[in-house]
């Protein structure tokens, strides 16, 4: 299992009804940070998972009682909750516009300890862009390393096994 790097605490922006078991409910936060240069707030990324089912009821009913716009499936929110929210890696991404993105990011838990404006900072954001990409590589436990190594032989410097008669067929397929 990949284990996170850093969190950062961000604003709720925007909700989606969810799906499947959360069908009816608002479960899926798209969140910011603030960008001081501008002094608004930038999205970098959404997330699905972390929350309790009874978590999430209680902020269905918050976000519907301040629902500021609505477009389809997709509500805009005041930027009122604050969220901890914990990933793996930062990526560029002209998708969110801080121009970046959380790779497989996940609501720790509900900072109700915290104000909008003691959310990050797109300054943090892009210093932790730059300090944490060096080390993208250690995410991977002990385990899946020994894979790594066999699919990039190139970066690990192992040799990459030759395939059997059966694994070439399988390929050709």
């Amino acid at each position: 299992m990949k284990r996170a790097l850093a969190t950062l605490d961000c604003v709720v922006v925007g909700v989606e009804l969810g799906h499947g078991k959360r069908h009816g409910v608002l479960s899926d936060y798209t969140f910011a940070v603030r960008d001081e240069a501008s002094g608004g707030l930038v999205t970098i990324g959404k997330a699905y998972s972390g929350l309790t089912d009874a978590e999430i009821a209680e902020l269905t009913r918050w976000f519907e009682a301040h629902t500021i716009s609505r477009h389809g499936r997709y509500r805009v929110v005041e930027p009122a909750i604050v969220v901890e929210v914990a990933f793996d890696v930062i990526m560029r991404s002209a998708r969110h516009r801080s121009g970046f993105a959380l790779r497989f990011p996940r609501i720790v838990r509900l900072r109700t300890d915290k104000t909008p404006a003691d959310i990050d900072t797109l300054a943090t954001v892009e210093r932790l862009f730059r300090e944490l990409q060096p080390t993208a590589e250690h995410l991977v436990t002990e385990g899946a390393r020994g894979e790594l190594a066999e699919a990039r032989p190139e970066r690990t410097g192992a040799a990459r096994p030759e395939p059997s008669g059966a694994e070439r067929a399988e390929r050709r397929r």
